[in-house]
């Protein structure tokens, strides 16, 4: 879009060079009034055929030749390059829909980011931070083409219909955030998710506060009051500013390549039965372990070091991400075959 922007610049501003060439050439050589010497010169680089306004003198017309040669020659790569654009465009608009299109039959276990408000924004940031597929789904395409110029990749299309939800491979995502603009679409967007695959994780915001049983009802995992959020965090930011900071900098990375991961750990894991003493990896990795989730959802908060972990619990984990992906990489290279 900007490059034919640009190239339209280019061609205004060459037929504008050419029709004050030419004004300026009949006012001198023929002494034309200014609207008479710019008409002459509009009806000879457009090539109307009509008479000339006055009679024109030798050197009048030796001028008016080298307008016409010039002048016209501008005019047909004016129509040129409008042709060219304008094919351009249109192929490029198809190819580019083939291409997302089968970008998005590829992706497999990504997540979905239906509207691309402010929430959406920066739910699609931080998954562009965490390097996970995910797909941006909005019915405007002002904002589908925002998306994609910040490196998403995005689709049109209302994500409370059925059919596009199964377009954009509801059935094979992992998780939903539900970002549209009203509780009533998110609201229906939870329900056609679920329908479609009862298995995937969705998180909704909600604008009203009796609205988030409602979510929970119809199977929301998690459920987000974004104002209420934002007041309270504007609270803690003045009654408890450097925790404030410091939870900045652990999941917004301001300053600091430190970041707060869980890590699984899966059933056959050979790390599955040891204690955090036995595992080292604070002293081998640089990570500490705030908490262990268990797997019946109990959360044990700054677990000793003599705290056992099991197969299918979560160790919630702060570090640098190297050291956090080396975690998952040991964990990953602990299971049997």
């Amino acid at each position: 879009m900007h490059r034919l922007r640009r190239r339209l610049i280019y061609i205004a501003l060459a037929i504008a060079t050419v029709l004050a060439a030419g004004t300026t050439g009949f006012i001198v050589i023929e002494r034309y009034p200014a609207f008479d010497a710019f008409y002459m010169s509009l009806i000879t680089i457009a090539t109307v055929g009509y008479s000339e306004i006055h009679p024109l003198s030798q050197a009048g017309r030796v001028f008016n030749s080298f307008l016409m040669f010039f002048g016209v020659g501008v005019m047909f790569l004016a129509i040129g390059a409008v042709t060219q654009s304008v094919v351009e465009l249109e192929l490029g608009d198809v190819l580019g829909k083939r291409r997302t299109k089968r970008m998005i039959e590829k992706l497999d276990k990504h997540y979905l980011v239906c509207g691309y408000g402010r929430v959406g924004r920066g739910a699609a940031a931080e998954f562009q931070r965490a390097g996970v597929p995910f797909l941006v789904l909005d019915q405007d395409a002002g904002k589908v083409e925002r998306a994609s110029r910040a490196g998403c990749l995005a689709m049109a299309g209302d994500s409370t219909n059925d059919e596009i939800l199964k377009d954009a491979g509801v059935q094979r995502a992992r998780g939903v955030v539900a970002a549209l603009s009203s509780d009533a679409d998110n609201l229906f967007l939870v329900l056609s998710a679920k329908a479609l695959n009862p298995l995937i994780n969705v998180s909704a915001r909600v604008n009203e506060e009796e609205a988030e049983q409602k979510f929970r009802r119809v199977g929301a995992d998690v459920v987000f009051r974004p104002y209420r959020m934002t007041g309270y965090r504007l609270a803690q930011s003045l009654l408890r500013p450097h925790v404030t900071e410091f939870l900045d900098f652990t999941t917004q990375n301001l300053g600091l390549d430190v970041s707060i991961e869980q890590v699984k750990v899966s059933a056959g894991s050979e790390l599955a039965g040891k204690s955090l003493a036995q595992l080292q990896v604070r002293r081998e990795l640089g990570v500490i372990v705030l908490a262990i989730r268990r797997e019946n959802g109990q959360m044990l908060f700054n677990p000793p070091a003599d705290a056992v972990i099991a197969a299918g619990d979560y160790l919630i984990a702060m570090g640098e991400a190297a050291n956090l992906r080396l975690l998952e990489r040991r964990i990953a290279e602990a299971h049997t075959p």
